[in-house]
């Protein structure tokens, strides 16, 4: 049963992952990675507040392997993430690959923290 929660909710996050480039996509152009951003950014965020609700929490296993493992690690995209720092470099914009790195980091780190200062208030 785990292998089988974790298997849909790894499909439904990619999904989730492959809407957000193609709105993305289609709202800002192929210029700058800002949904793979947002998707980091959201997913990490996410996967704070959960951690945080499920911590406090002994129940819940199944719903933890569906969201945290299955659909927030399919929605997340670290290697979609170094793929476009590398296409940013490629290209000849070397400084646009340093912030992109440097902002996802960031970022991702400081929306994974705050969904756990925010379970924890809850």
């Amino acid at each position: 049963m785990h292998w089988l929660l974790v298997f849909v909710g790894g499909g439904l996050g990619a999904m989730a992952r492959h809407g957000m480039g193609r709105a993305g996509l289609a709202l800002l152009g192929p210029g700058f990675p800002w949904w793979t951003i947002a998707v980091n950014v959201s997913g990490c965020f996410a996967i704070g507040l959960l951690a945080g609700l499920f911590g406090v929490q002994e129940a819940g296993q199944n719903l933890r392997l569906f969201l945290i493992v299955g659909f927030l690690g399919g929605f997340t995209t670290f290697s979609a993430f170094s793929l476009d720092a590398l296409a940013l470099w490629e290209r000849g914009s070397p400084l646009h690959a340093l912030f992109y790195v440097a902002a996802s980091l960031v970022l991702s780190l400081l929306a994974a923290a705050i969904g756990l200062l925010a379970s924890r208030l809850a």
